[in-house]
């Protein structure tokens, strides 16, 4: 048995990121700020990790929740310690990004222990996977197709924009770059939770005619029956539930209500690996998708385990352009090999 002797938070200075910016109306870059690291060490010297940009929040959650709860316990138990984050989050209402790190810390020592990479251990359904290029919002569709052209050239095949949240520009922008690009690159758009209603069904209808694979996060997540009145007025797919609280409990009422072709699972922000596998396959039972949001090493294991996805997620922003360095020059990431997160 595996014990838990130690709980900590890392705290550790991240630099100011490499300036861009969001749609209209949402701050971008951060200046340098106190990230963290969760590290859980056992009583046999396995250390699970979990980074999180946001240090002196988890440091304090684990100080006065957390690792009270977790001394003591056997650390292959996740699916038990995973259920009590859940009962915790009820009297403290964690925020998305912390519900996570225990579970993926869990995951990080199981791999070690196994002596097996995070998606061996789950079940390895692919051994590597198209990413896809989601950019940072730029400052006019010129310099969107030069990002374009350059993602192009890097091997990437598909592209997603997160654009300006302005309906007339945000549709000459995907006209544009549909033409730029022609037909054979897959397209993707996301809102950024920028519109209402009425201006989310009329820029729909614009990525429906040119054929953008899906439509991300249009509305903010908070009613479910907008969504599914977007979805009656679209023909575009929609991708739901990135911010939404809950993990799969929330995904479920996005199904039910039929407006979800697409669902958003992560380990960041839907309850760690387990939580993120448990929406996967509650989308495969309805025979959706379900997609990966973000960058970083769970994610990539999470790809790699999830029959049900199409893409990894490799964020773009600068010029000349700078992403993920896992995807390589082929526009694909590969499975890592060495044991847990890795």
């Amino acid at each position: 048995m595996s014990r838990i002797e130690r709980v900590e938070v890392e705290l550790v200075e991240i630099p100011a990121a490499f300036p861009f910016r969001w749609r209209d109306g949402l701050p971008g870059s951060e200046p340098a700020l106190q990230g963290g690291v969760l590290t859980i060490t056992t009583s046999d010297g396995v250390v699970g990790r979990a980074p999180t940009p946001r240090g002196v929040i988890a440091a304090d959650l684990v100080e006065r929740r957390v690792r009270d709860e977790l001394i003591g316990q056997d650390s292959l138990h996740r699916e038990w310690l995973w259920h009590r984050i859940w009962e915790l989050d009820r009297i403290e209402e964690f925020p998305l990004y912390f519900l996570g790190l225990v579970d993926i810390a869990l995951w990080d020592i199981a791999g070690q222990v196994a002596g097996l990479p995070v998606h061996a251990l789950i079940g390895t359904y692919r051994t590597s996977l198209p990413a896809y290029a989601s950019t940072v919002t730029y400052s006019s569709v010129e310099e969107y197709l030069d990002i374009a052209d350059q993602c192009l050239d890097r091997g990437f095949t598909a592209i997603k924009l997160h654009a300006w949240g302005d309906v007339r520009r945000d549709a000459q922008l995907a006209t544009k770059l549909r033409e730029h690009v022609g037909d054979d690159v897959e397209l993707m758009y996301d809102g950024s939770a920028g519109f209402d209603l009425p201006d989310a069904v009329r820029l729909g209808r614009v990525l429906g005619d040119l054929g953008f694979r899906w439509y991300e996060e249009p509305m903010r997540e908070f009613n479910l029956t907008s969504h599914q009145w977007l979805s009656e007025r679209v023909d575009i797919p929609l991708l739901v539930g990135e911010t939404s609280d809950g993990a799969h409990f929330n995904t479920a009422d996005f199904i039910q209500s039929g407006c979800a072709t697409y669902v958003r699972t992560s380990a960041a922000l839907k309850g760690g690996i387990t939580g993120a596998l448990r929406i996967a396959h509650l989308a495969e039972s309805f025979a959706l998708r379900a997609e990966v949001h973000g960058m970083g090493v769970p994610n990539q294991h999470l790809c790699m385990a999830i029959p049900n996805t199409t893409y990894y997620e490799a964020l773009v922003w600068g010029n000349p352009i700078i992403t993920d360095p896992s995807v390589g020059p082929d526009g694909l990431i590969t499975a890592g090999t060495a044991p847990g997160l890795s």
